[in-house]
């Protein structure tokens, strides 16, 4: 498979070859196990305990703001908008190896004087090359598609970014179970697209990829293969790209997909290009996704303390890029995505709730649902691999407080933890507070179209901290009279809320991965991103980079 440590990466940016060390960690829920301990605990999360109401300072008081962000779950997909808060400083400037643009650089097809030629130069570094490059990776999450096209130019030494063009379509591959040529054809509307964009003598020599995420992951060895068979077919037999090997429709390791994610926020953001001045900060990039999330960050040890180095392991990546080497901390956690979250945090409550007499109309109490709400949802019974549906209410027992307490006790915070520190779920993490305390962090994917909607729209809005977090989801779990009270003016919003309950869940859930997973402190400032100059956050951009940087092969 296609790999952040492939040499590839040396064709690009002055050379980039990260490597990786030995061990490895596998995400296993091996919790919820004794009743004596289950039944104490249901006293200690359904109780009500008076000093766990969060202080008034860290509730935020925010106006009303439109409703944004795309959310790719169920039914709701919408056109991915440029983020609203806070606003992240757009690059300094274009790599040096070309000269600024005769024309106003453009940043889509409707701006592209030329779709075949581009304004930085009027011939190639190369003669051998072709003046643009296409590239086309489509991200196939666990619950939607997303196409990426980008344009290179080859007026300097390595391909260099121009713009892209983004298209999404639910659902994602991995609900195509058993299905697998349907699932294949579900690409064909991402295709389609890139069809209409490229130019048609750039065609067969386009790159395409196709990565898979979690979500296949989750689905198993031979029915995840089946699937990626068919798209390689498909795409062979319909389309005029190129796949130039085997290992360009697979499933990603999580680990590179937080590698990819962290080149291109920081490559977008210029802190590792060639021109970036030197000990130029870099960001944190923190993705959460539908099955996993993943951080990546760049940690600074103190040279005086015994732990001043990072531990080896697979967490390690040395990173060579723009002639500078980085060495990163990353770590995927399989199974803690949002939507993975929600299905853990009710199994684990409709357990608790088969130790107590149930409710007289036969629901199960859910604190983590908005009060005064209900859904039924699927719960997986594992050892019998089936599932069922519970019908779960918020009525009187939904609040932060309770729903945060179940949350911890999914999250794992007390696993036992074999290489000290640990984050959580027993996994080793230097400490974000000794080894990177005043680094810039970046929430993407559902951090971003969780947050996005409930902030303000301003040109000077608060900062986001780690107790926004905490003092939206005290809100949200008190449910619709709350809501009308902070966002009854916004219709959207409201519908957005009204139709899942999870938003209390989803929102304490996302706090705790902050704060008690990754124990940023409460007044933490972090930024939300979805786009930086028309172009995606997320791992594709890095990924792409190093594919145009091969030896292309073009269909014949």
């Amino acid at each position: 498979m296609f790999s952040p440590r492939s040499s590839n990466y040396e064709r690009l940016e002055n050379g980039m070859g990260p490597s990786r060390m030995n061990g490895i960690r596998r995400f296993g829920w091996k919790k919820f196990a004794i009743g004596a301990v289950v039944v104490i605990g249901l006293v200690w999360v359904f109780g009500p305990r008076k000093e766990d109401i969060i202080p008034e300072k860290y509730i935020p008081s925010f106006p009303k703001s439109p409703f944004g962000g795309s959310d790719l779950e169920e039914s709701a997909a919408r056109p991915p908008p440029m983020p609203t808060h806070p606003t992240i400083d757009p690059p300094h400037g274009d790599d040096d190896e070309i000269a600024p643009p005769a024309q106003p650089r453009p940043t889509s097809p409707a701006t592209d004087p030329d779709m075949s030629k581009t304004v930085y130069c009027t011939r190639p570094y190369r003669p051998d090359q072709p003046i643009v490059q296409y590239a086309l990776m489509i991200d196939a999450g666990s619950t939607g598609s997303r196409i990426h096209i980008y344009k290179f130019n080859n007026c300097g030494a390595s391909p260099v970014y121009e713009y892209e063009v983004f298209k999404q379509t639910n659902p994602g591959l991995s609900s195509y179970a058993g299905r697998p040529l349907e699932a294949a054809q579900s690409l064909d509307v991402l295709l389609d697209e890139a069809v209409t964009v490229v130019p048609q003598a750039l065609r067969s020599c386009t790159p395409v990829a196709v990565k898979a995420t979690a979500g296949l992951r989750l689905l198993g060895q031979a029915e995840s293969e089946e699937i990626l068979d068919a798209v390689r077919h498909r795409l062979h037999e319909k389309y005029p790209f190129s796949l130039q090997n085997r290992d360009d429709v697979v499933i990603m390791d999580g680990k590179d997909e937080g590698v990819f994610a962290w080149i291109t926020a920081n490559y977008l953001l210029d802190t590792i290009r060639a021109s970036t001045p030197a000990n130029t900060p870099t960001y944190a990039v923190l993705d959460l996704g539908g099955a996993s999330t993943q951080i990546v960050f760049e940690p600074i040890f103190a040279s005086d303390r015994p732990d001043s180095t990072l531990a080896e392991g697979e967490h390690k990546y040395e990173l060579v890029f723009g002639g500078r080497t980085h060495v990163l901390y990353q770590h995927s956690y399989l199974g803690y995505g949002l939507m993975r979250a929600r299905k853990s945090v009710h199994r684990l409550i409709d357990f608790m709730s088969s130790l107590q007499p149930p409710l007289s109309d036969g629901t199960v109490a859910n604190p983590c649902l908005a009060k005064g709400t209900s859904r039924t949802v699927e719960v997986e019974e594992e050892r019998l691999n089936e599932t069922r549906s519970v019908t779960m209410t918020g009525a009187d027992v939904g609040s932060f407080e309770a729903c945060n307490r179940v949350v911890q006790l999914v999250m794992a915070k007390d696993a036992v933890c074999e290489v000290k520190p640990c984050s959580f779920n027993g996994v080793y993490q230097p400490s974000l507070l000794d080894t990177f305390p005043n680094g810039k962090v970046l929430l993407l994917s559902y951090f971003y179209d969780r947050l996005q909607p409930l902030l303000p729209d301003s040109r000077s809005p608060p900062p986001i901290t780690v107790s926004t977090l905490a003092g939206l989801a005290e809100e949200l779990c008190q449910g619709p009279s709350a809501w009308e009270a902070r966002w009854g003016g916004d219709a959207a919003l409201m519908f957005e809320l009204e139709d899942r309950p999870e938003w209390c869940l989803d929102m304490t859930f996302m706090h705790a991965l902050l704060r008690l997973g990754y124990e940023f402190g409460d007044d933490r400032v972090v930024e939300i991103g979805k786009q930086i100059d028309g172009t995606e956050l997320g791992w594709c951009l890095g990924a792409t980079i190093a594919m145009v940087g091969a030896e292309l092969t073009c269909k014949i």
